[in-house]
Parts: C-alpha cells; sequence; structure tokens
C-alpha cells in the first residue's frame, strides 16, 4: 500500500489535549525512542476533535519535538495530514489512520505551517 498524505481541513474543528505529550515508544522491551529522519524524538499526543457537528472524536497525533502544551489545553495541530495503514497478523487484516502534525500550539497562536 502505498503512502500518501491526506491534508486535514481544521478550521471547522476544536482540538483539547487529553494527555499530555509523550515520546512513542517503538519497542516496549527496549525502551527504543522514535525519531524523525532528522534525529528529533517524536511525540504523540492525545486530542480531543469536536466537529462543528457536536462530533467528538480521540485521535493520536505524532509530531516532531516536544509540544508546549498541557492535558486540559485547547490547541491547534499545524499541517495535520492522515496516513492509512493496513496491516495483517495471525491472518486478521486491520487497517486504520494515524495522524500526524508539523506542530501543535495553544489555541490562538499564529505560527507559519
Amino acid at each position: 500500500m502505498r503512502t500518501i498524505p491526506i491534508p486535514v481541513d481544521v478550521t471547522k474543528l476544536q482540538f483539547v489535549c487529553v494527555r499530555a505529550p509523550r515520546p512513542r515508544v517503538l519497542n516496549q522491551d527496549t525502551g527504543e525512542i522514535k525519531t524523525d529522519k532528522h534525529g528529533n524524538t517524536v511525540y504523540e499526543i492525545v486530542l480531543s476533535v469536536e466537529d462543528e457537528f457536536g462530533r467528538i472524536e480521540l485521535v493520536k497525533v505524532g509530531t516532531s519535538g516536544e509540544p508546549q502544551v498541557a492535558a486540559g489545553q485547547d490547541v491547534t495541530p499545524i499541517g495535520l495530514v492522515g496516513y492509512v495503514w493496513e496491516m495483517s497478523r495471525g491472518g486478521e487484516a486491520r487497517w486504520g489512520i494515524s495522524y500526524r502534525a508539523s506542530s501543535i500550539v495553544p489555541a490562538g497562536v499564529t505560527t507559519h505551517a
């Protein structure tokens, strides 16, 4: 499966940080932490997302470098994209969407993507 980034329009969505940023662990046994191609630690943030119709979802978003946000804070993901993934284990196929942002900032902070 080809991995093609799907841009997410965040203008009609509200995001709240549900869990403070944590480094993404690649291997629970060794404690290996994920890094990007530049050697920066990849952090994982759990966000509550509400759309204009009041529907709410929880999503995990990865970003390089530690975002300066805290649990309970309204935030804005900058450059948010989704990636469809698929894997087969033990004859069962699983799929989903993973999310990545170039940065996550407190709501109301203006920054360039």
